[in-house]
């Protein structure tokens, strides 16, 4: 008696069979591209070429991957499937290339670290000097972003760990643990604190101010519009939208009326320097929690594991010294 096939298992058996990695490169290739003729002259071969090796690859799938539309090649649902799985696959070859290499350098690994702007200075300290203090020493990567460019890029296996603000979005397979609670403060130019502190803490007063807020669509973005609307004021139009220290300390040395919201303890750092300082106000509501994402895939690896005891360890003693 016939049994029934199981189409699953036979286009995984194409796929281990006849799936080549250039074939992967090349449909990264004509979704950046769009035109074959493109494709054709980045990789120096002919159009035909690229043509039959588009079509072989979509017989390996046994679906049709692009589809041609007055903006070029698109990609079917199919071949966006293809294209999100093309990426992970191609990060990982180039992950383990690095992780090789280093490893033939005399290092005891690599691990790629995503940091963002308002990780306080400790806990950065922390994490690089666990990683780069071991023997033989680890090659270490680190890029910053905002927590859901860090996320998107653990999702696509370009990082492996990352620390920032928690995450409310949807990650297939993102692993998330808070560690570490910053109070937010309010912060302007050191030489108007004196000026913008007179008077009670008031919402509609300060949305008048010139603002540097997060880009649109982030979580502290959307955080901070909640702010202002549970205020009743309407949530203000910013002068900057941008997550980097750098430049909000630019336009807080320069601007008498420009004022953000930033964690206390990262003002506190920077505050040294003398060119903005937290108004003396104290705010009712807290910040998402600084937390350690690592995938699911990753979270049982030795060096994950010892990177986030250590850096979990450094924030449990900040949070007591601050209880202090």
């Amino acid at each position: 008696m016939p049994t029934a096939r199981d189409p699953a298992a036979d286009l995984q058996h194409a796929l281990l069979s006849r799936l080549k990695l250039r074939q992967l490169s090349l449909l990264q290739a004509i979704d950046r591209h769009r035109t074959l003729g493109r494709v054709a002259a980045e990789m120096r071969v002919s159009q035909p070429a690229i043509t039959k090796a588009l079509r072989e690859a979509e017989d390996i799938f046994g679906s049709r991957l692009f589809e041609r539309t007055s903006r070029g090649l698109v990609p079917t649902p199919s071949g966006e499937a293809v294209l999100h799985y093309a990426q992970r696959w191609l990060a990982e070859l180039e992950a383990t290339t690095r992780v090789l290499t280093s490893l033939e350098a005399g290092r005891s690994g690599r691990l790629r670290l995503g940091l963002t702007q308002q990780v306080p200075q400790q806990l950065l300290s922390a994490a690089l000097t666990h990683l780069l203090d071991r023997t033989p020493r680890m090659a270490v990567m680190t890029r910053e972003g905002t927590t859901d460019e860090l996320v998107a890029s653990l999702v696509a296996r370009e990082l492996d760990c990352a620390i920032g603000r928690s995450y409310d979005g949807d990650a297939t397979g993102l692993v998330q643990e808070a560690i570490y609670q910053q109070e937010p403060c309010l912060v302007v130019a050191a030489k108007s604190v004196k000026r913008l502190s007179r008077g009670p803490l008031d919402w509609a007063r300060l949305a008048q101010l010139d603002w540097i807020l997060p880009p649109p669509n982030t979580p502290m973005r959307r955080t901070y519009n909640a702010i202002f609307v549970g205020a009743g004021v309407q949530p203000p139009v910013p002068m900057l939208e941008s997550t980097s220290i750098r430049s909000m300390e630019m336009v807080l040395r320069t601007e008498p009326n420009a004022i953000a919201i930033l964690a206390r303890d990262v003002v506190a750092d920077m505050e040294r320097a003398g060119h903005w300082a937290a108004l003396p106000y104290r705010l009712s509501w807290s910040l998402p929690p600084v937390s350690f994402f690592t995938s699911k895939e990753l979270e049982g690896h030795p060096m994950v594991q010892s990177l986030r005891a250590a850096v979990g360890k450094t924030a449990r003693e900040m949070q007591r010294a601050a209880r202090r």
